[in-house]
Formats: C-alpha cells, structure tokens, sequence
C-alpha cells in the first residue's frame, strides 16, 4: 500500500517508521520537559507553552557576583521537527543590553549554531545563556556598542546593564500585556 506523505510516494512501512519517530520524539520531549521542572538547574526555569509543545518560555536569573545579578530575564524557545539535530532558535523577550546580543533579542552563542549537538537539551542550552551573560564574547559581537563598552570601557557597560536589570523587574508582568492577543 503507497501513501502520500512528505511530498513523496511512501510504502505504508516508511510511514510506519516515521510514526515511530515522531511517537519517540513526543518521549524525548516529555522527558526534557520533566527534567527542567523536577531537577531544575540553579538559576533558569522552562516550560513549552499551553497551546504549542514546540515554543517554550523561559526565565533567567542573572548570575551572582555579575553586572546582571538580581535580573530576570525572559526568553522563548522554538523548536522545529528537526529537533534534537537542529538547534532550537532562542531569543530573549526581555530588552537586553549584551555584546553577543542582537537588537531583536536573538543569541550569538556557539552551540545554537555551529557546535550544536543533539545532546544538548533545554537545560543546557539556558545555563549556557546564563554562562554568556558574564562571559560574553567581544570578537563575535551581536551588538558592537556593548562589546566596544565591554572592551573599553566597562563601567559605561556595567552601567547600561544595570538599567538593563532594572527595567526587567519593572517589565516581568508587562511582556505578557504587550503581547498580540488573538481574537477569538
């Protein structure tokens, strides 16, 4: 028996095969998920969303002893049907102030991109977030202000991100309001 699946004629066993990869898929994504909420890592938190399996929400802490200590910093997490092989794209909701930070909230971080590896899961990939928070990276600059500041002159850097942590306490409830809501 041939069915239409994927653009392509498929044997009703090739389709049976691809049932039993996405069945697996659903499994590693309940565990991710359970993982994050019974042993979470110290610092970070994450969940997928009520409706949508494949986008998470996430918090952030700023890292103690840093300039973003006492921040709590928003994020999403979208995945695609290429998960574990494809990294997730990972963005911060919440405004930030970062050399390896872009404008629209998107991470130049190594393993969401070329050293991605399938082991990484939700968990590593936030604490590796909150690693970069006091780690950035100044030669792979997403935002050339900050990194230039975080070179040269690092209380102007220090001071920015301070507003920073500020306003994520000012704006942790405001991101829900400011969010489209859909009509029903």
């Amino acid at each position: 028996m041939l069915t239409y699946f994927d653009s392509r004629i498929m044997t009703s066993h090739q389709v049976e095969n691809i049932e039993l990869f996405y069945g697996l898929y659903i499994i590693v994504w309940l565990f991710t998920s359970s993982r994050l909420q019974e042993d979470p890592p110290a610092g970070v938190s994450g969940a997928p969303t009520d409706n949508n399996i494949m986008i998470w929400n996430a918090v952030i802490f700023g890292p103690h002893d840093t300039p973003f200590e006492d921040g709590t910093f928003k994020l999403t997490l979208e995945f695609t049907e290429e998960y574990p092989n494809k990294p997730p794209t990972v963005r911060f909701v919440s405004k930030m102030f970062h050399p390896n930070v872009y404008a629209d909230g998107s991470i130049c971080l190594d393993i969401l991109q070329n050293r991605w590896s399938p082991t990484y899961d939700v968990s590593a990939i936030l604490t590796s977030i909150q690693s970069l928070l006091d780690e950035p990276n100044p030669n792979s600059p997403a935002n050339s202000l900050a990194a230039q500041l975080y070179q040269e002159n690092r209380r102007e850097y220090e001071k920015r991100v301070a507003t920073i942590v500020e306003q994520s306490w000012l704006n942790f409830n405001d991101d829900e309001e400011k969010e489209p809501k859909k009509d029903s």
